[in-house]
């Protein structure tokens, strides 16, 4: 099957010499959940605003559903919803109007029994005859995304979506968007709630300056790249870790009463049994002992960090 969406040797330089993309190359497969990570001016609102026809690549081809993005760009966009960053709303106009008005300029027929699901999916309904001017930040959040859903896309964009938004919205919009993949349509995502990605997500795509550094299913990114901490909580204190103990990378916490362990955790040999073997040699009584997975959070982190230095 082939991708929905296919990126090859993507690059994009502006006026100023600004490099914001570096070659990216990307597939998505239709009714997956895409989570693109990376921090502030990483290249992930330039690459989505490339992909949906709204900037002019450099270099470089991108296909929505077969349909090349700059020859056929009608084609292309039609099957793209995008909810972007700024509000970009009708001010004076209703909830209803402004929602009706995205769905025809798809060309597509009018349909209030689908509209009018849309809204109530979005707690919209009881607003539908509100003026935008006189909305939340948070409603106007939801009619956002209420008009890039009315011409029933394939493919929805959600840059930042939840960033500043109410949790009632977050957990309505969550709800919403395992319906539409359930559904078939594919998500991608931006987000600085990593933790959403790490819930939502079946890949996840790091970037960081304008470089796509990796792209991973959620799961086996967890497992290649996630440490595991075991934290070893003593019965008594101690203020030094003792030369004995110099075989394993062990950090003091909580004033001395815990030792900390991180390992790789697809290695064989984790070094637990023999570092437990030897502290009961030494007479150093555990009462307590946990293990944690490294979150998806520290990860992305690690290779940022990691990648920032190579390039210094």
């Amino acid at each position: 099957m082939r991708p929905i969406i296919s990126v090859s040797n993507l690059t994009k330089t502006y006026a100023s010499g600004l490099q914001a993309l570096r070659r990216i190359d990307l597939q998505i497969r239709k009714g997956e959940i895409f989570a693109l990570l990376g921090p502030n001016g990483a290249g992930k609102t330039t690459l989505i605003s490339i992909v949906c026809g709204i900037v002019t690549p450099t270099e470089g081809t991108v296909l929505v559903d077969g349909q090349d993005i700059v020859r056929n760009y009608r084609a292309a966009r039609s099957t793209i919803g995008l909810v972007p960053q700024e509000l970009s709303i009708y001010a004076f106009e209703s909830v209803w109007s402004n929602v009706n008005f995205s769905r025809g300029l798809f060309g597509r027929a009018p349909n209030p029994a689908f509209v009018e699901k849309l809204l109530r999916d979005l707690s919209l309904w009881d607003k539908r005859k509100d003026r935008i001017m006189t909305l939340s930040g948070g409603m106007k959040r939801r009619v956002m995304i209420a008009k890039a859903l009315s011409h029933e896309p394939q493919i929805l964009f959600l840059d930042e979506p939840t960033a500043g938004v109410d949790v009632e919205l977050r957990r309505d919009m969550w709800a919403l968007v395992r319906g539409l993949r359930q559904a078939g349509v594919t998500i991608i995502l931006t987000t600085h709630y990593i933790n959403e990605a790490e819930e939502m997500a079946d890949r996840i795509g790091v970037i960081n300056k304008g470089e796509l550094i990796l792209v991973e299913n959620k799961t086996e990114l967890m497992k290649k790249l996630g440490k595991k901490q075991l934290t070893l909580h003593l019965q008594q204190p101690m203020a030094v870790i003792p030369a004995a103990l110099g075989d394993w990378s062990l950090a003091l916490k909580d004033g001395g009463r815990e030792i900390e362990y991180r390992f790789d955790s697809v290695e064989q040999d984790t070094g637990v049994p023999a570092l437990l073997k030897r502290m009961s040699e030494l007479g150093i009584a555990v009462h307590d002992l946990n293990t944690r997975q490294s979150s998806l959070e520290e990860i992305f982190v690690s290779l940022v960090s990691e990648r920032v230095g190579a390039r210094t």
